[in-house]
């Protein structure tokens, strides 16, 4: 074989490789759309990264420094760094908002960030004021000074706290509000303000009032998480009080993951709108209790009235739960079930988790990390 056949055999190995290589990459749909989510460190944050990657979304997602980012939540797509980016910004800060909106020229943008720790409230009514009230109103004004009114679609993550002091059962999109904690008087700002937004500039802007919702991913200072760390830590070290406060009060509860389908759904429709997500169904926090030990094969006996009540494993007559005062609420929700019918509807959306497969999920996924920990569960802080 002379040189210049040898030659040109080798360019056409070489463009060949190149045009099946090109072709692959082509064969790779590019993004459809992209999405901002305020919040994607949380719980729903997470399972809504998930579920826009699935759907080949660029995903977008603000953090607050830190020293110790808390990223654990979303690091399997951290290394997905051509779809999933994250930046800093807080919803208390207009100017990172702004910059972080014109910059990435999303279509659509999810706010879940907030102080959403209802007891919290009480202790920081400001600061949930100030992210909770007036950050969702700085994304709004943002996008309306930005010029970008018809090109964005807008959810902000409201809540079933709105109604605390119901006004009748269940609760729907045209029930009457009557919060009962700071958490929910924000909140209820938020969700008046992304009307008037929609109203007033043409917005296609949606509240999504999302029932109780939990998974394994749930902060631990919720009292699902609170009850399922406590069933694990009883099974793994067979000591240890959980703490409580009001056992009777009653909630709708359904899992995260299914209600992220729902705020997605909310952003695809012709005409923005608010609904309620939720199972319609209610439990107490008694029942919870109950059901989560039951997963352990631990029946509970209840002795004791109000503050001076408390469980025993019967088996051993160990006391395992105990209500502490503390975490009382000044002002109590005492029920919550919401009437998902519209989302059905409208949205075609229903909930796929009981709530006993709730429970279960919870229950072994933390029985799973108590086995791989140590975990105390302690009484708060005075």
């Amino acid at each position: 074989m002379s040189f210049n056949c040898f030659f040109w055999n080798i360019i056409l190995s070489v463009l060949v490789t190149f045009q099946l290589s090109a072709s692959s990459a082509d064969l790779r749909e590019a993004p459809k759309k992209k999405a901002l989510i305020f919040g994607i460190t949380g719980q729903d944050g997470a399972y809504l990264s998930g579920l826009l990657l699935e759907k080949n979304y660029e995903v977008h997602g603000v953090i607050r420094p830190a020293s110790l980012p808390n990223t654990d939540r979303i690091k399997q797509y951290i290394p997905l760094n051509d779809r999933f980016f994250l930046h800093y910004g807080d919803l208390t800060d207009s100017i990172s908002i702004t910059n972080l909106i014109q910059t990435i020229k999303p279509e659509e943008i999810y706010n879940l960030g907030a102080q959403s720790h209802v007891r919290i409230s009480f202790d920081l009514p400001e600061y949930t004021a100030q992210v909770d009230a007036i950050g969702p109103l700085r994304i709004l004004e943002a996008i309306r000074q930005l010029g970008l009114a018809d090109k964005i679609r807008f959810y902000q993550a409201s809540t079933s706290e709105l109604y605390g002091l119901v006004q009748e059962i269940p609760q729907s999109e045209v029930t009457p509000f009557y919060p009962r904690s700071p958490y929910g008087v924000a909140k209820l700002l938020a969700f008046w303000m992304t009307v008037n937004y929609r109203e007033a500039y043409g917005m296609y802007a949606c509240n999504g009032i999302l029932f109780n919702h939990e998974s394994p991913l749930r902060g631990e200072n919720f009292v699902t998480r609170k009850i399922t760390l406590g069933v694990a830590n009883y099974k793994k070290e067979k000591t240890g009080i959980l703490y409580l406060g009001n056992l009777d009060s009653k909630r709708d509860w359904g899992f995260a993951k299914d209600y992220v389908e729902a705020m997605w759904l909310m952003l695809q429709q012709e005409k923005a709108d608010d609904y309620v997500v939720a199972t319609g169904e209610m439990h107490s926090v008694r029942e919870f209790v109950e059901l989560a030990f039951k997963e352990i094969n631990v029946e509970i006996e209840w002795h004791g009235e109000a503050s001076d009540e408390y469980g025993i494993d019967i088996a051993t007559g160990q006391t395992i739960v105990a209500i502490d005062p503390r975490y009382y609420r000044p002002s109590e929700v005492e029920l919550l079930i919401g009437n998902p019918s519209k989302a059905e509807r409208v949205l075609n959306w229903k909930p796929k988790t009981s709530f006993q497969q709730l429970l279960k999920v919870m229950v072994e996924a933390d029985c799973k990390l108590v086995a791989e920990r140590d975990l105390f569960i302690l009484k708060p802080l005075k």
